[in-house]
Order: structure tokens, then sequence, then C-alpha cells
């Protein structure tokens, strides 16, 4: 069954997740997308970079978030995409080993639309040693069970979706 907009409560928090974070899929990842030297050359990032090994890249760090979060959540829920994240912060470098794990927290609600209303969640990363290594809010759009009331509340762009 569904999770829609009426299911979401303010104050909620959910946690989930283990993902395992792998020497390949860091340097896989870097070469495609963000190749800078720290995420692809394990020797160099030992011996010249400030975080004495390989680190996964931050866009990397974010997609594994993302897919914990879709695994845990959103794979349940009827969202219809994003409006984009805030406070975007990689705080603790990710590396070769670390398990993942996340935590979500709804922290807003607002019905836009009719038919659809914004869930705001602040999602934090964590790894084995509960350091937080990663964490944004989500403005997610949720389905509503049936059209309801519209509050001058919510953020109208109707076309800023993702």
């Amino acid at each position: 069954m569904p999770i829609f907009f009426e299911d979401v409560e303010v104050g909620t928090v959910e946690q989930f997740g283990s993902y395992e974070v792998t020497h390949d899929e860091v340097q896989e990842f870097a070469q495609q997308y963000d190749p800078q030297w720290f995420h692809v050359d394990a020797d160099r990032a030992r011996e010249e970079s400030p975080y004495g090994g390989l680190i996964a890249s931050g866009w990397h760090t974010a997609a594994m978030t993302m897919r914990l979060l879709v695994d845990g959540h959103l794979s349940d829920a009827a969202t219809v995409g994003a409006k984009g994240v805030d406070d975007l912060r990689w705080r603790v470098p990710v590396r070769p080993g670390d398990t993942l794990r996340i935590e979500n927290e709804v922290i807003e609600k607002v019905p836009e639309r009719p038919e659809r209303g914004l869930v705001r969640a602040r999602t934090k990363t964590f790894n084995q040693d509960d350091e937080e290594v990663f964490s944004m809010v989500g403005n997610v759009m949720y389905l509503r069970r049936e059209d309801g009331p519209v509050t001058d509340a919510g953020d109208n762009e109707a076309d800023d979706v993702e």
C-alpha cells in the first residue's frame, strides 16, 4: 500500500539501510563523474592528500544516500519527484570499507496543490562508527489520496520539478 501525503507525519524518524562502500565502486564512480585525484589515485591520495587515502566523491555519497532512501522508504511512497534539496553538506569523508546507513526525519508538510503536497525531510547518513558523513533536506512531492485544500504557505512553482 503506497504512502500518501496524508500518511506522512511531521516528527516521524525512520532509520534504515546498510550499504558497504567498495574500493572499486569509489574509483568507478569518480572516473565517470568526479575524476579528482583523491577519488581515483589511491597511492597519491595515501601519500599527498589530507585524508590519508582514497575517499568517495561527495556526489557518490549523495547517490548512495539516495539509494538507501529509495530502498528504505521512497519505493513504497506515492511520490512524483522532488523540487530539490536544501542544506546539502558533506561532513566526514566516506572511504572504501565504510558501511552507511541513514536516518530520515520529516520536518514539514505543505499541502501545495489539490492533488499533491510537499514533504520536507532531513536525511542524515552515518558510517559504521556513527559519524554523520552527509546530510540534506529533501523537498519531495507526495500525491494525495484525494484532492484537498491548498495553502498559501507552499511553493507553487509548478515547473520546478526533477
